[in-house]
């Protein structure tokens, strides 16, 4: 596993690993003895890049990432997120978001013990808080930065103003958004900014949230529980549509004996060398598939090729429903 560096200087390996599926948003909670294993496992293959959120749950999925990797303290980078409006006392989820500094700083303390950690690698701000004014969010995490809870500003989903004003206080060191092959929106403005401010990316859903792997199709039977029952993209006649999309990774899959999964990551890792992208699984079969994605090479020509098919695809459904979709900073 090579590394690559996030902002000024936060060097973590080339593919991470993105823990919220363990525990939410995918169906039930995975076992606790399985989804340790699997942190564990992707740790000692030599993932040193994990992610979670205080929301995961919420704190559950802190409190798993901070028991399966308390054994690698020290030779690991963990990132979380605030800024949802949880009771840090309960863990009640009240609904929408909330950066108020005071806020903030209850919540990151129970994130400190969930971790296990003297301080957190990266604290990323999770959705931009229209009523608390990124000045004072940057403010107060350079104040927690001083008192040494934290190391590392990020921030998620924000757009291009609120990236600048966040940086223009406190060096913003990655900022985590959706991206794929079937989500390149970030390509108009927000990673044009980023490389020109220096501060590094880190894709979610790489994997187009499961639909690049080439599993599903519109037969496909999602778990009750399962947040993409209400992502219009997921809907049984949108997957028909897009299969399109599976087609072409599945054809560069075959040329490269790899997989659609790996292709799919391959293609995020050869965008730009400041982009590392975090895929979650509950499986130690498919994190050995997405591991072997640092080991496809797609040449110039090949990238190429992929990137005037995929101008040729139409993508049917929006990303999200009508209320996540509100929360994101554009």
């Amino acid at each position: 596993m090579r590394t690559r560096t996030l902002g000024s200087g936060l060097a973590i390996s080339e593919l991470g690993y993105g823990a919220m599926g363990l525990s939410f948003s995918y169906g039930p909670p995975t076992d606790r003895t399985q989804a340790i294993a699997v942190i564990r496992a992707a740790a000692e293959r030599g993932v040193t890049f994990f992610d979670t959120a205080q929301v995961y749950g919420p704190f559950h999925n802190e409190e798993l990432v901070g028991e399966a990797l308390a054994p690698f303290r020290g030779r690991v980078v963990i990132a979380t997120k605030f800024g949802w409006n949880i009771d840090p006392d309960t863990g009640e989820h009240r609904g929408g978001v909330n950066s108020r500094p005071e806020l903030i700083r209850r919540l990151t303390e129970g994130s400190l013990k969930r971790l296990r950690v003297e301080a957190i690698d990266l604290y990323y701000q999770h959705r931009v808080d229209p009523g608390v004014p990124m000045e004072d969010v940057a403010g107060t995490v350079k104040e927690l930065i001083a008192e040494g809870k934290v190391k590392r500003f990020g921030l998620s989903e924000a757009g291009v103003g609120n990236i600048r004003r966040a940086h223009a206080v406190l060096p913003v060191t990655a900022l985590q958004s959706e991206y794929s092959l079937w989500w390149r929106e970030p390509e108009r403005e927000i990673l044009p900014t980023l490389e020109e401010l220096g501060i590094g990316f880190v894709p979610f859903s790489p994997l187009g949230k499961g639909f690049l792997t080439g599993t599903f199709d519109e037969k496909t039977q999602l778990d009750a529980n399962d947040f993409r029952n209400t992502v219009p993209r997921f809907s049984p006649e949108n997957r028909g549509a897009n299969q399109a999309i599976v087609e072409l990774v599945r054809r560069v899959a075959a040329e490269k004996h790899a997989t659609p999964a790996q292709v799919a990551l391959a293609w995020i890792l050869a965008r730009k060398p400041w982009m590392v992208p975090i895929p979650g699984t509950t499986k130690l079969n498919r994190l050995e598939e997405n591991l072997g994605s640092v080991q496809v090479a797609l040449t110039v020509q090949e990238l190429r090729a992929m990137d005037e098919a995929t101008e040729q695809i139409a993508i049917h459904g929006a990303r999200y429903n009508a209320a996540s979709q509100a929360t994101i900073d554009r």
